[in-house]
C-alpha cells in the first residue's frame, strides 16, 4: 500500500505527523521555539514581507492591463468549466471563508478601541483608521497574493499541459531540474505551507463555534469543546471529500454564499443601514488614498507602531502567504478557460469589495455600538465579538445560529478544498487525487489545527503561520520570474501586442 504513496506524500506527512507528536508531547516547548522563531522572523523580514506583497499586487496589475490578457488560460475555444456566479463563490469560500467571519467584527473593533494602527483610540479618526486598515490587510494584496499563484499554476498546466504542481511553473527557470530532487524538495514545501495555513484557518473556525456556543448557551470555552467540535466536523468534511470536486465543495460553496448573504442581510438591515453605506463609502475612498503609504509603512522609529503593524499586517501577509499554495492551486483547478485579464480582474477585485462590504457591515455594527455606549464589544473575547453583535439586535438567536452554521460550513469548505488540494500536490499533480489520499490529509490537517490549539491557542496559530511562510515566499518570486519569462516568450511568438502597435505607426 505504502508503495502507492510518492515521495512527496511520504516526507511532507511525515513532517506533520511529527509536527504534531511534538506539539502533543511537548507543548510547552513547541510554543517557546514558535513564539521565538516568529519574533525574529516579524523583527528582521517584516520589510520583505510588505515589498513581496506589493510586488504581486504590481504584477497582477500589469496583466490587468496589458496585451496579454487576452490569452487563456487552457486552449484555445476552450471554455470555462464552471458558471462564473459559481466560479466566484468556489474561490471565495475557499479563499476567506472562516477568515471572513471570525475577524469580520473582531478586526475592525480591535483597531477602533483596544489598539489602533495609528495610536488613536476611540475617536472619529479611530473609526477611518479601523477600516481603511481593515480593507488593507483583505483587500487588493490579500488577493494578488492568491491570484499570482493560481495565475500562474492555470496557465502552465492548463495551456502547456504542465503538472499541476509548484515545482512545474518552475522549468523555465530551472529546467530539468524541476523534475528532480529540487522540485519535490520545493513541492514538500508547499504541502508544509498548505497544511499549516489550512490547519490553522480550521482552528480559528473550531475556536469561533466554541466562542458561539458559550456565548449562547454558556458551554465552556477549552480544548476539550474544540476537540470535539473538530472531530465533528472532521467527519462531515471527510464525507464531503469523498464525494469529489463537481459536487461536495460546489454544493457547498454554493450553500455558503447562500447563508452568507442571509447573514449580510440581517445585520445590513437591522443595524445601522445608512451608517454602515457611509462608512462603505468613506473607508473605499481613503483605503484607495492611502494605498501606497499604507503598502510600505514599517515604522522603523517607532517600536509601539512596528509592534502592530508586526502583529497584524506581517501576520496577514504571512497567513495569505502560506494559504497561497492551497487557494492558488484550487483557484486555478476551477479557472480554466478564462483569459488573464478575467481571472486578474475577477480574483482581485469581485471578493476584494463583497470583504469590504462585509467588514462595513460587520464592523461597522460593532463600532456603532461600542462609539454610541450601547455595548462594550471590544471587552470580548475575539471569537465572541461576532455573537456580542447579535445580542443588540432582533433576531439575534436566528442569527447567532446562522452565523455557527455558516462558520461550519466555511470549515467544511475549507477543509474540503485543502485535502483536495493536497492530494493533487501529493500525487504528481492529479486532478482527481485518490480518496485515500484525502482522507489521509484530511486526518492530518485535523490533527494539526488540534496539535495548534492545545499548545497555545490562537498565538501559537498564528506564530506558525509566519514561521511557514517565509521560505514559500521565496518559491512564489521564482514562480512569478518563471511566468513573465514563459508568457512573454509566448506572445512574442503569438505576435500579442505588435498589431496594435504596427496600427499606431500607419
Amino acid at each position: 500500500m505504502l508503495k502507492k504513496f510518492t515521495p512527496v506524500f511520504k516526507i511532507s506527512a511525515g513532517i506533520m505527523l511529527v509536527l504534531v507528536i511534538i506539539g502533543i508531547l511537548w507543548p510547552e516547548g513547541l510554543e517557546t521555539a514558535t513564539t521565538d522563531v516568529q519574533a525574529i522572523i516579524s523583527n528582521k523580514f517584516g520589510w520583505y514581507y510588505l515589498i513581496v506583497a506589493t510586488l504581486f499586487v504590481l504584477v497582477c496589475l500589469v496583466f490587468l492591463i496589458s496585451p496579454l490578457g487576452k490569452i487563456k488560460l487552457g486552449k484555445p475555444g476552450e471554455k470555462p468549466e464552471f458558471s462564473r456566479p459559481t466560479w466566484i463563490a468556489m474561490l471565495f469560500s475557499a479563499g476567506m471563508g472562516i477568515g471572513l467571519v471570525f475577524w469580520g467584527t473582531a478586526e475592525p473593533i480591535s483597531h477602533y478601541a483596544i489598539s489602533s494602527p495609528t495610536g488613536e483610540t476611540g475617536t472619529d479618526q479611530a473609526i477611518k483608521d479601523a477600516m481603511r486598515f481593515t480593507y488593507f490587510h483583505w483587500g487588493i494584496h490579500a488577493w494578488a497574493i492568491y491570484g499570482i499563484v493560481a495565475l500562474v499554476l492555470a496557465y502552465f498546466h492548463f495551456r502547456h499541459g504542465k503538472a499541476g504542481l509548484i515545482s512545474a511553473t518552475l522549468h523555465p527557470i530551472i529546467g530539468k531540474s524541476a523534475d528532480g530532487i529540487l522540485g519535490k524538495v520545493i513541492d514538500i514545501l508547499a504541502v508544509i505551507a498548505t497544511v499549516i495555513g489550512v490547519a490553522t484557518t480550521l482552528g480559528f473556525g473550531a475556536s469561533q463555534i466554541n466562542g458561539g456556543l458559550s456565548y449562547l448557551f454558556d458551554i465552556p470555552i477549552n480544548f476539550i469543546m474544540q476537540l470535539i467540535i473538530v472531530v465533528v466536523v472532521t467527519v462531515l468534511f471527510m464525507f464531503s471529500a469523498w464525494t469529489g470536486l463537481g459536487k461536495g465543495i460546489k454544493i457547498l460553496s454554493n450553500a455558503n454564499m447562500i447563508l452568507a448573504v442571509l447573514l449580510f442581510s440581517l445585520i445590513f438591515i437591522m443595524g445601522p443601514t445608512l451608517f454602515i453605506l457611509n462608512l462603505f463609502t468613506n473607508s473605499v475612498g481613503t483605503y484607495v488614498q492611502n494605498l501606497p503609504a499604507m503598502s510600505f509603512r514599517i515604522a522603523p522609529l517607532n517600536e509601539e507602531t512596528r509592534e502592530w503593524i508586526n502583529t497584524w499586517t506581517v501576520f496577514y501577509w504571512a497567513w495569505w502567504i502560506a494559504w497561497s499554495p492551497f487557494v492558488g492551486i484550487f483557484i486555478a483547478r476551477v479557472s480554466k478557460g478564462r483569459s488573464i485579464r478575467e481571472f486578474v480582474f475577477t480574483v482581485l477585485l469581485v471578493p476584494s469589495v463583497i470583504g469590504f462590504l462585509w467588514f462595513a457591515t460587520f464592523g461597522g455594527a460593532a463600532i456603532s455600538l461600542e462609539h454610541s455606549g450601547i455595548d462594550t464589544i471590544s471587552s470580548l473575547a475575539t471569537e465572541e465579538s461576532l455573537f456580542g453583535v447579535f445580542s443588540n439586535y432582533p433576531l439575534g438567536m436566528v442569527a447567532s445560529i446562522v452565523a455557527i452554521s455558516l462558520i461550519g460550513t466555511f470549515f467544511i469548505t475549507s477543509a474540503d478544498s485543502g485535502t483536495f488540494v493536497l492530494g493533487m500536490m501529493t500525487t504528481g499533480g492529479s486532478e482527481n487525487p485518490g480518496h485515500i489520499i484525502k482522507l489521509t490529509w484530511g486526518g492530518l490537517l485535523s490533527a494539526t489545527a488540534l496539535a495548534l490549539l492545545y499548545t497555545g491557542g490562537l498565538q501559537a496559530l498564528q506564530n506558525t503561520m509566519i514561521i511557514a511562510a517565509l521560505p514559500f515566499s521565496i518559491i512564489m518570486l521564482l514562480m512569478t520570474i518563471s511566468f513573465i519569462k514563459a508568457i512573454y516568450k509566448e506572445g512574442k511568438e503569438l505576435g500579442v501586442g505588435r498589431i496594435t502597435a504596427r496600427k499606431k505607426k500607419s
